[in-house]
This record gives C-alpha cells, structure tokens and sequence, in this order.
C-alpha cells in the first residue's frame, strides 16, 4: 500500500472488515465460529489466510504474516495487525463495541495485546509438542522463526534447483 493508498484509507469510514484466520488452528476456528454468531455493525467476512481466495483479494498483502498475527482488512484497504486486528473485529461487534473502544485506549491497548500474546502462547502449546506444524499447503511453523514457506517437494528445507 502507498502512503498516499494509507492516508485515503486513514480518513475512509469502514463499512465491511475481512477477518484472515488460520484455518488449520483449532483456537482460530473457535473464534471465526464465535465472530459470525455475534450480531454485528459492520459486516464481518472470514477467510483462510494465505488461501487462494485470500491471494486473489489482497495481492499486496504479506500472506505469510497473516499466519504469525491476526490480520483483518478495511474495504476501502485498511489493515490492521494483532491487537489492533482484535480491537477493530470487537468494534465491529454490537455487544462488544464499548470493550473495543476501552481497548483502544493506551492502558487499554496493554491488555489487549496480552490477550493476543496469551493466544499467540496457547497456539504454540496446541501445535504438536515441539515439533514444527506443518500445513497442506508448504506452511511451516517454528517457534523461534515464525511462518516459513517450503514449497511441495520441499519438505526438508532444500529444493532442487529448476532446470
């Protein structure tokens, strides 16, 4: 996004969000059922991170990132990361737009960031004792290194050279 594309975004009111989850997340899952039974404001669209559907919405976006935080997308390209990715989905919530707008405020915004390093924390515990997730799609997750992409026929890291 250009500082031009952000600051037309900045001053756009939102009218629809896209929630990005980890479709392979059993937490990620929960939440995404928990979002779409809550009556909303502003209308909530979840989709798979790094999905093909995701790819085509959002060509510019760091796909790969979207695995390592929570990131919701503004219709008129707003994008926000972590807690605020957390406090701009409850905005969009009818019962929990007052918790979003205690959220934003700096004491606020501490404790919503622990609520998502406390998530972050349970992701890690739920993802195969140690050993590195991987997903269908040549995703792999490391604790201390994030989201890192091997492509089919990669599994162990090292690819053959194209010919």
């Amino acid at each position: 996004m250009t500082a031009e594309t952000a600051a037309r975004a900045a001053r756009t009111p939102v009218r629809a969000l896209t929630v990005l989850y980890d479709a392979e997340c059993s937490l990620c899952t929960f939440l995404r059922d928990w979002l779409v039974r809550q009556p909303q404001w502003v209308p909530l669209e979840l989709v798979p991170a790094g999905s093909a559907e995701a790819r085509r919405r959002f060509p510019g976006l760091d796909h790969a990132g979207t695995f390592e935080e929570i990131t919701v997308v503004g219709d008129a390209g707003q994008v926000y990361r972590g807690a605020g990715a957390w406090v701009v989905t409850l905005w969009a919530l009818r019962k929990y737009r007052p918790l979003a707008h205690r959220l934003s405020t700096p004491s606020g915004a501490r404790l919503a960031r622990g609520a998502v390093l406390a998530a972050a924390a349970w992701r890690g515990t739920k993802s195969g004792g140690g050993q590195a997730p991987r997903r269908g799609d040549g995703w792999v997750y490391d604790r201390r290194a994030g989201w890192t992409y091997h492509p089919p026929g990669c599994a162990d890291g090292r690819c053959a050279a194209p010919s």
